[in-house]
């Protein structure tokens, strides 16, 4: 009896992890939309870039070190069969982003720019319906036929911690209380959302920050908050595969479904939206999923592993903060060409 009644305890907190990505990625889907409505298809690519960038190096990061710290004197373990899962739907996400990139580059001299936009737009909205399915597939797969790869992991050796920590724990709200809440801030967040959106553009000539780093590096942070926050509180009670489900889930769900999606709501409105994120984009989003991989191959985590996320997400904030470069999206605008800041200025002299 005691054995269900844990396994019951462990897939519910598995759901909770989900219920927490797909609240906290309301953001950057209610974002996007409200983008696409206003045309600023640029703004829309690089927030849901951020997302993924922001889920996979800060949020993580920030859990493994400070779950690491928490836990000095006690090996962090979890379950590398959820991370698998999850890194090769994102490798998916990924070819998707690099072929219509590629296309470009095969394309001989005789084929004209609106051919290779023509077939780079086609074959992105292809993707995005294939994305989609994968996506529903892996929420069949986590919610029923291998439910057991996405429960938190329980180490024998800690049993006797673990039902310490069980006995003091009570919840502090009911789950339609807590469910309540979060519905409650995600509209709230969709107003808010939308005064955000109309100020973008305004925000980087004031500010003199180019659109991609606002974009990319600033609301993502703000719209991670959420899986940021419950990352860290399971991470500091060990429990890192409830961590690594938040973190790796949203960003699945990014990948798989809020990008793929806004480039449908797109084409029904018109709009020319593909998945060539340029080079610059591209190239970071692999780099961090390798990064990610490797750091989580082992089943084991410590606080050196969060630095390094972490040192990786600053090293890329600061691309972003420096790339002057002027980015030609379908709408027309070039996004990355901004007045250089104060502090850039100090950087380059």
């Amino acid at each position: 009896m005691f054995t269900l009644v844990k396994k019951k305890k462990m897939f519910t907190l598995a759901v909770g992890g989900l219920l927490n990505a797909t609240c906290g990625n309301a953001t950057e889907l209610i974002i996007a939309i409200l983008a696409l409505a206003n045309n600023k298809v640029a703004v829309v690519k690089y927030s849901l870039l951020g997302s993924i960038l922001s889920n996979l190096l800060l949020v993580l990061g920030t859990s493994l070190f400070f779950g690491g710290i928490a836990n000095i004197r006690r090996q962090q373990r979890f379950d590398r069969k959820q991370a698998d899962v999850n890194f090769f739907l994102l490798l998916m996400g990924l070819l998707c982003h690099l072929l219509p990139l590629l296309l470009k580059y095969a394309a001989t001299g005789e084929a004209s720019t609106s051919m290779i936009n023509k077939m780079s737009l086609s074959l992105s909205r292809t993707s995005s319906i294939v994305m989609l399915i994968a996506y529903i597939a892996y929420l069949i797969f986590q919610l029923w036929t291998h439910r057991q790869f996405f429960e938190a992991q329980e180490d024998d050796d800690d049993d006797a911690y673990d039902d310490e920590v069980t006995v003091e724990e009570t919840p502090v709200i009911g789950f339609w209380s807590g469910f309540a809440w979060l519905v409650g801030m995600t509209i709230l967040i969709a107003l808010l959302s939308e005064y955000v959106v109309a100020t973008i553009e305004d925000a980087s000539d004031s500010w003199g920050l180019s659109v991609s780093f606002i974009s990319i590096i600033l609301l993502p942070i703000v719209g991670n908050a959420a899986e940021h926050a419950g990352a860290i509180i399971f991470a500091f009670k060990n429990k890192l595969d409830i961590s690594l489900g938040v973190a790796l889930g949203s960003a699945t769900q990014i990948s798989l479904f809020v990008v793929p999606l806004s480039v449908i709501v797109a084409w029904i409105l018109g709009i020319k939206m593909d998945l060539n994120f340029n080079i610059l984009e591209t190239s970071s989003l692999a780099l961090a999923i390798i990064i990610t991989a490797f750091t989580l191959q082992d089943g084991t985590s410590h606080y050196m592993k969060g630095l390094v996320l972490l040192l990786c997400y600053v090293i890329i904030a600061a691309c972003f903060f420096f790339d002057q470069i002027p980015q030609h999206q379908p709408n027309g605008i070039d996004v990355g060409l901004q007045p250089m800041n104060n502090l850039g200025q100090v950087f380059s002299a």
